[in-house]
């Protein structure tokens, strides 16, 4: 989509379509399109798509965090032009925004990534492919065109495995690699649990693994004759709990490209961060999948941009439904956003037509937000723009 039509003006194709007697096919409103996808989906990919962990107080405290800030819109201000075009590791946004990995996307649709990656090339907005995908990175960049992305690394056992990962990466022209911290084993999730559902189990969700050549020769058998040898095999590499800070030089040693660690939560692990060469840092908490009780991603977020001091770029995901609460975001100091579930409901309800009008739905919703708070450009957002709510009262912006 080009920058010369405000994404704003979504709505005025809503509202002109209205006057023909067309509504849209699908809610705009986030709450009522995930009831109608868990409507949609069957109980086990349900648990898994909607769960997280323990009794979800992560959950709860993502959503929280960004209730504990509140824009306060400046007035008579021109914003008739608006820029949130942004470049983020070489890669040019046009807005700060970009899809966040999830895995096994087609427990939501057919066609999973494939439909995700078309509807992102479709609105502009780059994504990051996850490794426990359904479809291979190869087939998965292919979808995408043209279409800057970014690629997830879950960190094998097997470190030749994590290069070749990489390297098929590089080669299918993803430009960054964003390493996940925070699940070197899964969380204790009662959806998955109770439905005895894990779909890797099942075949679904390793592509990556099952026709990766240095994976395949470790195998006794090809998957296409002895698959329950390749799961296990699967299993294995997956759980890495034994990755440190050091071993962030062999990842280094594996690929040129821009690195980001995606799962920081603390000042500390910013600073060691920096301190390892990394261009990136992604505050998350896996929206709330992995930790129970842990801190949500946005309280987490003014620490870690504190700490890094602007010597990597600061990224935020978890717990982002709408367009304010990305703006929220991009005040407390993150350089973009990462949308998760939203686009996974839209992707259960319509496929690759649902991601777009998610898409474009948010960006609108991003545009109103920053013009009608008195902002011209994203880059003009700050700390500034909030105020912090305390005891459901006022205590000015932050400093």
């Amino acid at each position: 989509m080009s920058e010369q039509v405000p994404y704003a003006n979504y709505q005025y194709e809503i509202y002109l379509r209205g006057l023909g007697g067309q509504r849209p096919a699908r809610p705009l409103d986030w709450r009522a399109l995930e009831r109608d996808a868990y409507h949609l989906l069957a109980e086990g990919p349900r648990g898994y798509i909607a769960g997280g962990a323990g009794l979800g107080e992560t959950m709860r405290a993502n959503r929280e965090a960004f209730d504990h800030w509140r824009l306060a819109p400046r007035m008579l201000r021109d914003v008739s032009e608006r820029s949130l075009a942004r470049t983020l590791l070489g890669t040019p946004l046009p807005a700060p925004v970009l899809l966040a990995p999830i895995g096994v996307q087609t427990l939501a649709h057919p066609e999973g990534e494939l439909a995700m990656a078309r509807a992102a090339a479709e609105v502009g907005v780059p994504f990051v492919a996850s490794t426990a995908a359904a479809h291979t990175i190869e087939q998965i960049a292919q979808a995408a065109g043209e279409l800057p992305r970014w690629y997830q690394l879950y960190w094998p056992r097997d470190r030749e495995l994590a290069r070749s990962f990489v390297q098929r990466a590089e080669l299918a022209g993803y430009s960054a690699i964003v390493l996940t911290l925070d699940t070197w084993l899964l969380g204790w999730r009662p959806a998955d649990l109770t439905n005895g559902f894990l779909p890797f189990l099942w075949g679904e969700g390793n592509r990556n693994y099952l026709e990766d050549p240095v994976f395949r020769a470790a195998l006794p058998a090809p998957p296409e004759e002895n698959m329950q040898a390749a799961i296990g095999h699967w299993a294995w590499q997956f759980a890495n709990p034994a990755v440190t800070w050091k071993d962030l030089a062999f990842l280094r040693e594996c690929t040129d490209l821009p690195i980001v660690l995606k799962g920081i939560l603390r000042a500390d692990d910013a600073r060691l961060a920096v301190e390892h060469g990394v261009q990136g840092v992604l505050v998350s908490n896996h929206g709330g999948r992995q930790v129970d009780g842990a801190v949500g991603a946005l309280d987490a977020l003014p620490e870690v941009v504190a700490a890094v001091e602007g010597r990597c770029e600061v990224l935020f995901d978890s717990g982002v439904r709408s367009g304010a609460d990305a703006l929220k975001a991009l005040a407390l100091g993150a350089r973009a956003v990462l949308l998760g579930r939203p686009y996974i409901w839209g992707l259960a309800v319509g496929g690759a037509t649902g991601v777009v009008e998610v898409l474009r739905s948010f960006l609108a919703d991003l545009d109103l937000a920053m013009a009608l708070s008195g902002y011209a450009a994203i880059d003009e957002v700050g700390p500034g723009a909030l105020v912090a709510q305390t005891y459901g009262h006022s205590s000015g912006s932050p400093a």
